[in-house]
């Protein structure tokens, strides 16, 4: 008989997010880890305190996967940068988004803040005060998660199932075009977007306000 390997901190990370990728946060429990793991729930708290710790170590570890943009970049091609890979990163684990959006998790560790502190860095040097700072920030955290929480849910996600397409075209046609003129000859492009070419396009004109707005010019 094989030995089982010892539990450790990361294999409950990397379990954990395996099963919250399946079953959503929802699905992500004490209790349902451990059975995935093989072992008590009790054994788990040995390396992990909670639930909450488990999130935080989830989303710490994805945004290791955020590259850095090269500083030596102007300002408006770093934050850019840093925008499109954290859109990215994220896309590929909608749990992580939603966890930090539901504030569910709230990492404070170097890699973790790092890509913030990129993007408020590239904002000093455009001349933003603090104030700026705090409002630009504001906008491309709202666009970077809006974004993200749209293409899990709502018209932007992709649809690709042959049922869920059904579904959409069916709510598409129930539309009154007599009552909601400008909604239902909208609602096609807004079911037949794809997510990160729109992200991108949104990005830009963002981008674009903020050189347009920055102090220094």
């Amino acid at each position: 008989m094989s030995r089982r390997e010892p539990l450790n901190r990361e294999k409950i990370l990397d379990a954990a997010l395996a099963l919250a990728g399946e079953e959503g946060l929802g699905g992500l429990s004490m209790r349902r880890l451990a059975k995935a793991l093989g072992v008590e729930a009790m054994a788990l708290y040995n390396h992990v305190a909670n639930k909450t710790d488990i999130l935080d170590g989830i989303a710490d570890r994805v945004f290791a996967e955020i590259d850095r943009a090269d500083l030596a970049l102007p300002w408006p091609e770093r934050l850019r940068a840093m925008a499109l890979s954290t859109y990215r990163v994220l896309s590929a684990y909608p749990v992580v988004p939603m966890a930090l959006a539901t504030d569910q998790a709230n990492p404070t560790t170097l890699r973790a803040v790092q890509p913030v502190d990129d993007a408020i860095g590239a904002l000093y040097e455009a001349g933003f005060d603090d104030d700026g700072v705090r409002q630009a920030l504001g906008a491309l955290n709202s666009l970077i998660f809006g974004a993200l929480l749209l293409t899990t849910a709502g018209f932007a996600r992709q649809h690709s199932g042959e049922a869920e397409q059904e579904q959409m075209d069916v709510y598409i046609r129930r539309v009154d075009p007599a009552k909601l003129p400008h909604f239902s000859r909208a609602l096609p492009a807004l079911a037949a977007g794809i997510p990160e070419q729109d992200f991108e396009r949104a990005l830009d004109m963002l981008i674009t306000g903020l050189v347009a707005a920055a102090p220094r010019r």
